[in-house]
């Protein structure tokens, strides 16, 4: 990613309702379909400046990898998370069967060899463990946030579920999340290119939009997983060895 969007990242993602309305999320797809044991072993990997440790660290142990060194540094500093230099698909240095649960939170999309990758995090699941992949949604949504944060895709459910049994890997549940603001995204998104560039959609907005939008995606934890016709922003997938 561009590193202005690391530093806006480093500052707002404690607060910023996209962050927040994600965690919201990410907690009620591993408390409702992962189950991890008590004490469960968590690996992050892709944690950036590690804001998803409080969450993950609900669960368990949390062990994480990251690639850019800036970041890494930051997540280091919260003292939350084991934090190693690494990169996916061919250095993630933790050992082999080890974890009771994988996350991937908007990772895959960063990086070209997307199978070889999730072969490689599905080597760390422990025999029952279970993986958490999200990801962006909707390739006709592309746009110049895209670019910003250098992704090389956007996938559907279908595609996504498609790259994780190429990997040999078994899919529980695949679905869409971020669908109450989805409507709003498409518009935006039009506009933009019809009259120029929007701002930064990572850009924390005022103190009751940032409030408002956050009710709106967390709300979502209470059907995610649950309502397949409806599209969304993003795409999760829960699968295992």
């Amino acid at each position: 990613m561009d590193r202005a969007v690391y530093d806006r990242m480093a500052a707002n993602e404690g607060r910023h309702w996209w962050f927040a309305g994600r965690r919201a999320v990410v907690k009620a797809l591993i408390t409702r379909y992962v189950r991890p044991p008590a004490s469960a072993r968590v690996l992050e990997v892709g944690c950036g400046t590690g804001g998803n440790f409080g969450l993950l660290g609900e669960f368990g142990r949390v062990d994480a990898v990251e690639y850019d060194a800036q970041a890494c540094a930051v997540a280091r500093e919260k003292n939350a998370a084991k934090v190693l230099r690494g990169a996916l698909p061919d250095d993630v240095p933790v050992p082999d069967g080890s974890y009771d649960l994988v996350v991937l939170l908007d990772v895959l999309e960063h990086i070209e060899a997307d199978r070889a990758s999730l072969e490689a995090v599905g080597r760390k699941l422990a025999p029952s463990g279970r993986l958490l992949v999200t990801v962006p949604a909707m390739p006709w949504l592309w746009s110049a946030h895209d670019v910003a944060h250098h992704h090389r895709r956007r996938y559907t459910r279908a595609s996504l579920a498609r790259t994780i049994r190429a990997a040999g890997l078994k899919v529980e549940r695949v679905g869409y999340f971020n669908m109450l603001l989805f409507p709003v995204a498409v518009v935006k998104r039009t506009l933009a290119r019809l009259f120029g560039a929007a701002p930064s959609d990572d850009d924390l907005p005022s103190p009751a939009s940032n409030a408002i939008l956050k009710a709106a995606f967390a709300s979502e934890r209470h059907v995610v997983g649950r309502i397949r016709a409806l599209p969304g922003l993003s795409v999760f997938a829960i699968a295992r060895g």
